[in-house]
This record gives C-alpha cells, sequence and structure tokens, in this order.
C-alpha cells in the first residue's frame, strides 16, 4: 500500500524480533536471540552519531530539493549486532523553526527541538517533509521546531534496494481480473518467485536488515545525530507502526508523537493478515467513492446509482482489455488510477472525470492520469519503493508459504471484495518464496507511565489503514488519546483541511496538550466536482496567460 498523504506538502505497513521494551528505554533480553547484543550496537552508534552529529549544508541536486532545506547524512550500522561493521548513510533534510508567529508578528516563538517525520510506505521517503513549514496550516509548528524529513534505509540515495531493472518493473498494458483463471494464476506465481529471487540476488545477505526493527533503531541513531535527548516524532501509515515499536523498545527517548493514519499493531496481523483486511476495507471505500460519483450524475453521467457506476466502470475495464488507451493503459493501469481513489478523496474528481471522458470517446484524461511512470528516473524511483515494501514486509514477519492458503483465503474475500484483493495479493505474493530469514513481530504494548501521553489519528473509513488498527494501537499504548474524524476515509488527516483535527495536532505539538479521553471531529467536506462549462470556462482563462 502507498504512504499516507501529507496534505498539499510533498506528498503497509511492517516488523521484526524483540520483546517489550522495560520503562528504562532499553529493549529487554527477554531471552530473544540477539536482543541484548543489538541493543548494545544501538547505543554504540547512538553515541557515534551524537559525537558526528550532521553537517548540514546544500542539498545535492539528485534529491530535487529547493535552496530552501539543508541536507546532510547520518552514519548506522548495516547489522546493528556489528555496529562497528559495515556502516550505510541515511539522507535527512531540514529547515530550521523560523520563531515566526503566523498571528503575531511581534512575538518571537521559542523553539523547541526537531520534528522527525516519516511518511510510511514502506519504501516512501521523507525528505521533501520540511517543505510543509511554507503551508499555513504548519506554519505554527515550522515556527517552534526544525523540520526533519529522512530517507529510511533502503530509499532513495540511503543505501537503496533494488530487485530488478526499472524498464522491467513497469509493465503496460496489463490485465487486474477480480477473479483470475487458473492460468492467470501460474503466470503471477512465477513472476513473484522470479522477483523475491532477483531481491535476494541483487541485496546479498544484507537484505535481511532491512526490516521495522532496523528503522526503529535508525531513528534512534538519527535522534542523537540531530542531538535531541527526547524525539518529538511523526509517522504516518507504515511510520505509525516502526513509530510504535520504537516507542515500545525506547519509551524513555519519545519526548511526544503524533501517530496519523494508525495501522494494526497486532503482531498476529502482520502483516498477512493486514493486508486481508485492507482489501476488505477498500471495498467500502471503493462503494463511497461509487456513491459520491452517483451523487453527481448530472456532471459525469456514470449512472444515478453505485451499481451503475460499478457497471459504467466495468464497460470501460472490457473496452481497455480489448483496445488499451494509447497504447499504455489496460485494465491494470484502471485499476492502479483508480485505487487512489480509496486512498484520497481529493482525487474523486479528477478520476470521474477520465472515467467519463473515455466512455464518451476522449481517451486523453484516463492516459494522463493512469499511464505508467515515464523516464529512467521515474521508474527507478518507483522500482526502488517497491523493493524496499517488499524487503521490509517479507523479512518483518513469518507468511504463508503454501499456495493453496493464498488462493483458498483470496478467492473467499473476492467475492464480497472484488475491488482490491488480488491486486493485494499479487503486489504481496513474493513474501510466500522469499529467501531472506524471517523474524517474529514484537509485542508492541507499553504500560501505564512508561511513555509520554501520544496522539493518535485517524480517519474512520481509512482503508489503507481501517480503523480497528488505530483501536488496537489506543490499547496498547498506555496513556494515548485518537482523535477520530467521523465518516472520512482519506489515509493521512495531519494538517489537512480538516481544522479540528488540525487543532488537536497544534495542541499537543505547541503545548503537549490532549484531549481528556477520545476525541471526534466531524468529516472535512467531500470535493466538489466541477461542470464542463466550469472546467472549459478555467481551461480557457488558463490558455489567455
Amino acid at each position: 500500500m502507498r504512504a499516507a498523504a501529507l496534505y498539499s506538502a510533498a506528498g503497509s505497513l511492517l516488523l521484526t524480533t524483540l520483546a517489550a521494551a522495560p520503562a528504562g528505554g532499553a529493549p529487554g533480553a527477554s531471552g530473544v536471540p540477539g536482543t541484548a547484543t543489538e541493543t548494545r550496537g544501538t547505543v554504540v552508534a547512538a553515541a557515534r552519531a551524537r559525537a558526528e552529529g550532521i553537517a548540514f549544508g546544500k542539498c545535492p541536486a539528485a534529491e530535487g530539493l529547493p535552496d530552501s532545506l539543508r541536507c546532510g547524512t547520518v552514519r548506522v550500522p548495516l547489522d546493528y549486532a556489528h555496529p562497528d561493521g559495515k556502516q550505510i548513510e541515511l539522507t535527512v533534510s531540514r529547515t530550521a523553526a523560523t520563531h515566526k508567529d503566523p498571528r503575531n508578528s511581534k512575538r518571537k516563538v521559542p523553539r523547541q527541538g526537531s520534528l522527525v517525520y516519516n511518511p510510511g510506505g514502506p519504501g516512501a521517503s521523507g525528505m521533501a517533509f520540511p517543505l510543509v513549514g511554507a503551508l499555513p496550516e504548519w506554519q505554527r509548528i515550522a515556527a517552534a521546531y526544525d523540520l526533519v524529513g529522512y530517507a529510511p534505509r533502503g530509499v532513495g540515495r540511503s543505501a537503496p534496494l533494488s530487485c530488478q531493472a526499472p524498464e522491467r518493473f513497469f509493465k503496460g498494458p496489463s490485465q487486474a481480473p477480480t477473479h483470475p483463471s487458473e492460468s492467470y494464476k501460474k503466470e503471477r506465481i512465477a513472476e513473484a518467485t522470479a522477483y523475491a529471487h532477483d531481491c535476494a540476488q541483487r541485496a546479498g545477505s544484507g537484505l535481511q536488515y532491512y526490516n521495522s526493527l532496523n528503522n526503529a533503531r535508525d531513528l534512534d541513531v538519527l535522534r542523537a545525530a540531530l542531538d535531541e535527548e527526547k524525539l518529538t516524532f511523526m509517522g504516518a501509515s507504515y511510520g505509525t507502526y516502526f513509530g510504535a515499536v520504537y516507542a515500545t523498545l525506547f519509551p524513555s527517548h519519545v519526548r511526544r508523537m503524533v501517530l496519523d493514519a494508525a495501522v494494526n499493531p497486532d503482531p498476529a496481523q502482520i502483516w498477512y493478515r493486514s493486508n486481508l483486511e485492507q482489501s476488505a476495507a477498500f471495498e467500502n471505500r471503493w462503494t463511497d467513492f461509487r456513491e459520491w460519483v452517483a451523487r453527481h450524475d448530472d456532471v459525469y453521467g456514470l449512472g444515478a446509482t453505485a451499481e451503475k457506476v460499478q457497471r459504467s466502470y466495468d464497460r470501460a475495464r472490457a473496452a481497455l482489455a480489448a483496445k488499451p488507451a494509447g497504447g499504455k493503459v489496460g485494465p491494470g493501469q484502471l485499476q492502479g488510477a483508480f485505487l487512489m481513489a480509496g486512498y484520497y478523496d481529493d482525487v474523486w474528481p479528477s478520476r470521474a472525470e477520465a472515467l467519463s471522458a473515455y466512455l464518451k470517446g476522449d481517451t486523453g484524461p484516463l492516459v494522463k492520469i493512469a499511464s505508467p511512470a515515464v523516464g529512467t528516473g521515474t521508474a527507478a524511483e518507483a522500482e526502488n519503493a517497491s523493493a524496499v515494501y517488499a524487503a521490509v514486509e517479507c523479512n518483518d514477519a513469518p507468511w504463508p508459504t503454501d499456495w493453496a492458503v493464498w488462493d483458498r483465503d483470496n478467492t473467499r474475500l473476492a467475492r464480497v471484495a472484488p475491488f482490491e484483493t488480488w491486486d493485494n495479493a499479487w503486489a504481496n505474493l513474493p513474501c510466500a518464496y522469499w529467501k531472506a530469514p524471517r523474524q517474529v513481530p514484537l509485542d508492541v504494548r507499553t504500560g501505564p507511565d512508561e511513555l509520554p501521553p501520544t496522539l493518535i489519528l485517524a480517519a474512520e473509513r481509512d482503508a489503507a489503514a481501517p480503523y480497528d488498527g488505530a483501536l488496537e494501537m489506543n490499547r496498547r499504548l498506555a496513556g494515548s488519546v485518537l482523535v477520530t474524524e467521523r465518516d472520512a476515509g482519506t489515509h493521512g488527516v495531519a494538517g489537512g483541511p480538516n481544522q479540528c483535527v488540525n487543532a488537536h495536532l497544534d495542541a499537543y505539538l505547541l503545548q503537549g496538550r490532549l484531549p481528556n479521553r477520545h476525541a471526534s471531529c466531524a468529516a472535512h467536506p467531500e470535493p466538489r466536482p466541477q461542470h464542463q462549462s466550469q472546467r472549459d470556462a478555467l481551461k480557457g482563462k488558463s490558455d489567455q496567460h
């Protein structure tokens, strides 16, 4: 699944072995092999990082970031059991706290330290995160905090992982059957087996060290390199998971923590069951989208009921199977484009418009939003993100290795949730044939007074991070408070259009203040469609300039 959106910013889920940490902040041995050794390795690496610091300077051109950001690197061990062995470098970006109160130009805001952000994935980079400081929703936070983004191990220029040549990664046009034939299943099994083999061949023995536990350790080394005694962290989507792992391992190192679009940290969910639950939740969100389109049938003409909108979508899928749009967009690319509607409702108008135009004979809008990524750089970034996703997810936990289990579970689920089930299965199937050692998920939890009060944010109809996960996260992190956006489903709600959510975020990060108990916010407004006449008028104005 994708990383969570950071609204208007540059801009599933996964783990490892270890036992719950005591209140002192270091993980206890608890009989788990390697725990004590890797704990000592983390202490050594953090002390070294604190002494070295981060030499921030102009960002390399390869990052594609503006001059307003400063960039640097921090060294971490590839294997924390051998902290003096092979080192890798993680790229880091930062903007300094502005000290400017957007509500009172005469007031100088005191600095509160660094706010470190991770957007999730796994496989997403947070290097562009500091750019949010220029947005109105973030200016109060940017006044008090240095905004810090980074690329986790394997991502971007941080010891990048790759499983296959980028030109092989994107295949289009492709099919996406909701009820695949036996011959199609055999093709996908062969592809998944080959992908797992290629990952092992390219990464070698180092592949096993790309996992959530090491992501949490890296976060502690980054904290030390920033010269922070305690970490202020904000994670979204998958970032909430290894943020919770960090909180379990290093509770005394946490100052404040925001977990946005919280995922289910129950070890039994990591990660096979989690993906099945996602697929079921995407069916509900797909229904939300179709009902919205139906309410605006006067604009899009795709049907006045959700069922009729589905029939319009099915007609397009059948036509694309026979003749791909622009020679590039088949049913697989259609599925990928409309899956985004399950993540973010701000794309609903563009998806509905593209489908409407296609069925009326205009392929342009659909080709624009659904074509496979073009350009060597774009393809390489996408392949890298996919490789890191596979490595972390497959390394983190045991997966069924018997195809019959996958076939049974996904066939049953596809009967009631056909929209995303099999595509999600194919994305994760390399984990059935993975070559690196498997790990046992950490029992994420903290006891009373071990961890400072933590803020959990969730949208009630989030498909990528189903709401039950936020409830479970809240149960496992003692003293945490959950703020829910009701009747909404965008994946990641911090800093978005919901002022109620943003008020809770600001109060927590700026004042350390949380609601006394769980809080609810009404949903942000649904997107508004534009009538064709409005779109033509806007296009005309654009052409004049």
